[in-house]
């Protein structure tokens, strides 16, 4: 298959991995409880910050998206500004590959995948965990 745009595309439709399908389902997801919480003020409690009163790396993420749906970006950055960093990070990556994917299924162009080595996956996944532990334990330092 060629790495290049093609129009009217024929042929195996090559699926969304997993993994993508993971992340835009848990990124909807996120959306859709953010607007819920913006609408209801009914949200999901942390386990952690209701046992412990610790904040985790997560916790203001419903909060940040309900923030970023009203255009209060800075409402949104005090309540997580990690995850207000990748999350359009991740979102732009996700969105592209399921992009291509649904353009390529509706035989209009196929556009090319983003790839990555099981490697630099490995990498960027560890760096994201080892991010969110300093974020977490930073944010309960004060």
């Amino acid at each position: 298959m060629s790495q290049g745009v093609v129009l009217r595309p024929a042929g195996p439709v090559v699926p969304v991995d997993r993994r993508v399908q993971g992340l835009a389902v848990v990124g909807v997801g996120g959306f859709a409880l953010a607007g819920v919480y913006q609408l209801t003020g009914l949200g999901i409690p942390c386990l952690l910050h209701a046992t412990t009163g610790l904040n985790c790396p997560l916790c203001g993420s419903t909060r940040m998206a309900a923030a970023l749906l009203r255009g209060d970006l800075n409402a949104a950055w005090h309540f997580n500004p990690v995850v207000l960093v990748l999350g359009p990070l991740i979102g732009l990556a996700v969105g592209y590959q399921v992009l291509a994917w649904a353009l390529e299924a509706l035989r209009l162009v196929r556009l090319p995948r983003l790839t990555m080595s099981p490697r630099l996956v490995d990498w960027l996944t560890k760096g994201v965990i080892a991010l969110l532990i300093v974020y977490g334990v930073a944010r309960n330092l004060n």
